[in-house]
């Protein structure tokens, strides 16, 4: 399912048009994306929460050319699923 699909979907349950579902969904986006640029966190309950974590710098190695590269230390984004999410997947 691609974001096409999600806009479609939520146009359908929602009762909206294309382009508000699309204004919605790009939205949601901004929003969790602003935030976790801000170092916060977006929880939804039951559903799951979006967060970031810091990964350290490493040494790891080029595999064409088989040289070691230094790595960088970066902010990667998390998600964690919520309860409701992993039995509804479950099933």
């Amino acid at each position: 399912m691609n974001k096409k699909d999600v806009v479609d979907a939520v146009a359908s349950k929602a009762g909206l048009s294309k382009k508000d579902a699309d204004n919605a969904v790009n939205a949601v986006l901004d929003v969790v994306t602003d935030t976790l640029q801000k170092r916060g966190t977006v929880a939804f309950t039951g559903f799951g929460t979006f967060s970031t974590s810091d990964r350290a710098a490493r040494a790891g190695v080029n595999p064409a050319t088989k040289e070691k590269i230094q790595i960088p230390a970066t902010t990667v984004p998390k998600f964690k699923a919520g309860k409701s999410l992993k039995e509804a997947v479950k099933k």
